[in-house]
């Protein structure tokens, strides 16, 4: 046997896609260079890692106890790189955070000096629905979570971040005015919703409760982005986050549509479970959050304060 390190990460990847296609554009080569060394690998074997049934690329039995065996090696590969860059005196580990799905707006920000002055630090960050972080940081799957909602029934650490502030949204088509919508107007217009389990739709869910509206036509969409998208299609009206309309404001896309008892107005926060181990990394984290939150949020959110 004589494969290369290069052959086994990109067998890894192949076998987690199951596309070669795939595989060359998260691996940035090209879908030629992709096939050739995985060709490669497999001829270092008498029985085959794939099998090909119409068009579709399938991991055989035996690929898969391979596909094991190489993430063991990878993960070894890792753990060294580590430990040769602790004892160096630099930072190095894995780096987990689950995010809801709005905070991918602010994240990137949060973490970016430290990931480029930590080169040996390897990030993950899973954007998902705030049941689903929330789940995670329970089985300990993360290190961190970012939330807008405080998790009452789990023991946590926290740093608060930024305000979030979550506005009635509709298309350009919509002749606003100065005084706040009607109640009558407001129902009357089709209201787009989050999924379950989303923090926005919670929001949403209790405002509506709260000012006692009738809601005659609803729909559901599992993002922002497409929430977004379907206002624009004049679609009908949502109750949004600032933080991910920004350039479709100035573009006149959509209007904040000025409506009683809004903005609500939530903190976004950094959390971990109190009982957590945290690693050196995490630790690391932590103090450059704490050290440096309040210049990167005056920094790139500054036009928060606007609205």
């Amino acid at each position: 046997m004589n494969y290369t390190l290069h052959q086994l990460e990109i067998f890894k990847k192949v076998a987690e896609l199951k596309s070669v296609t795939r595989a060359s554009e998260e691996l940035f080569l090209t879908q030629p260079a992709v096939s050739i060394q995985l060709k490669n690998f497999q001829d270092q074997f008498k029985i085959p890692l794939f099998e090909v049934i119409g068009r579709q690329l399938f991991i055989t039995e035996f690929g898969e106890e391979i596909a094991l065996a190489v993430q063991k090696i990878l993960d070894e590969i890792k753990a060294i790189n580590y430990k040769a860059l602790s004892h160096d005196g630099k930072i190095a580990g894995k780096l987990k955070i689950a995010i809801v799905s709005t905070a991918k707006y602010v994240m990137p920000y949060l973490i970016s000096d430290f990931i480029h002055i930590n080169e040996g630090v390897d990030l993950s960050i899973d954007v998902t629905n705030k049941a689903s972080v929330i789940k995670s940081l329970e089985n300990n799957e993360v290190d961190f979570a970012m939330v807008s909602t405080i998790p009452t029934k789990l023991p946590i650490e926290r740093i608060e971040l930024m305000k979030n502030k979550l506005f009635l949204v509709g298309g350009r088509n919509y002749s606003k005015t100065t005084k706040n919508i009607s109640k009558l107007t407001f129902e009357k217009q089709p209201i787009i919703f989050r999924e379950k389990g989303s923090a926005t739709r919670l929001a949403m869910e209790h405002y509506i409760a709260e000012h006692k509206l009738s809601i005659s036509k609803k729909m559901e969409l599992t993002s922002n982005e497409a929430i977004k998208q379907a206002i624009v299609a004049g679609l009908g009206f949502s109750i949004m986050p600032l933080i991910g309309i920004k350039s479709s404001l100035n573009t006149f896309e959509l209007q904040i549509i000025p409506a009683k008892g809004l903005p609500i107005e939530t903190t976004w926060n950094l959390i971990w479970m109190k009982s957590k181990n945290l690693s050196s990394v995490a630790k690391a984290f932590i103090t450059h959050i704490e050290e440096n939150k309040e210049a990167i949020i005056q920094e790139h959110f500054g036009w928060f304060e606007n609205y």
